[in-house]
């Protein structure tokens, strides 16, 4: 089934992370993460931030990490951030 759509998706052109519901990180320099579609937090300190998304889970780690803001489909992390990673679910 997920090759049927993602064939479907690579034909009609569509963006992946609506069709398939797939997180997008945006990151702009050192100092803020956007991710789109994520599914919940399951971490948050000051250093470190684990979000589960439908690919598994993104890990932020930091200084000074900081949730400026968070809506049921986004989320955008500030702080220093020094690494981003994802972890198989």
């Amino acid at each position: 089934m997920r090759n049927i759509k993602e064939t479907l998706t690579t034909a009609m052109t569509l963006p992946k992370e609506i069709a398939l519901d797939m997180p997008l990180l945006s990151i702009t320099g050192r100092g803020e993460l956007a991710i789109e579609n994520y599914k919940s937090l399951l971490e948050f300190t000051d250093i470190r931030i684990r979000i589960r998304t439908k690919v598994g889970a993104v890990v932020v780690e930091g200084e000074r990490l900081n949730l400026s803001q968070m809506t049921t489909e986004n989320l955008v992390i500030t702080g220093r951030i020094f690494c981003v990673k994802f972890e198989e679910d």
